[in-house]
């Protein structure tokens, strides 16, 4: 077997509607409705599924817990999302610092979702 991409992740939060509202209003994801009433949020070719705390889908990680991610978007322009994020109020927990992406070198911003997982917004080099 060989992996050929990601398809989407499951994020576990305890407020649905609340991480709908930063993840399309700060980072431009797409909402979407599916299946009996599910929530996700699509970006590129995948999305974010979204599953309450307490309520998760079946089968699901075995200790799911609202604020245990650490992802990484990329993004073009950086200093134009800084800009944004300034604007809409959205505390820079770090950067931009210089890291390294699945494809080298990227120049980062870290923040925080309202279930506090950490959120890197990065800019390849």
């Amino acid at each position: 077997m060989r992996v050929r991409s990601l398809d989407h992740i499951v994020l576990t939060v305890a407020d649905v509607e609340a991480t709908v509202d930063f993840y399309s209003r700060v980072l431009g994801m797409e909402p979407d409705t599916f299946g009996d009433g599910r929530r996700a949020l699509r970006f590129g070719e995948q999305k974010l599924n979204l599953h309450r705390f307490g309520t998760e889908i079946e089968p699901h990680a075995r200790r799911p817990t609202p604020g245990s991610a650490d992802l990484c978007f990329v993004v073009d322009g950086l200093d134009g999302v800084l800009d944004e994020l300034r604007g809409l109020g959205i505390p820079i927990e770090e950067g931009p610092v210089d890291r390294t992406g699945a494809l080298g070198p990227v120049r980062s911003v870290y923040v925080r979702d309202p279930d506090a997982n950490l959120v890197e917004v990065a800019e390849y080099r």
